[in-house]
């Protein structure tokens, strides 16, 4: 039986959907295009994966505000 990741077609179906042209959508699509995003990071957040972006945007920010004083 195959089985598949609900994160990993949510990623395949948010890289496709942002390679459109963005003048051709409606604010029905960009808006389905925002809940696919956000149900997506809600998958990801818990993960691994999640922790490690968090803790590399974290230091990001950590370093761009350093930056900046």
């Amino acid at each position: 039986m195959l089985t598949i990741n609900v994160a990993v077609l949510l990623a395949v179906i948010v890289f496709f959907r942002l390679r459109r042209p963005t003048h051709s959508r409606s604010r029905f699509d960009e808006k389905m295009t925002v809940v696919i995003v956000l149900a997506l990071g809600v998958l990801l957040a818990p993960t691994p994966v999640g922790q490690g972006i968090l803790e590399i945007l974290g230091q990001l920010a950590s370093g761009v505000t350093q930056a900046s004083r």
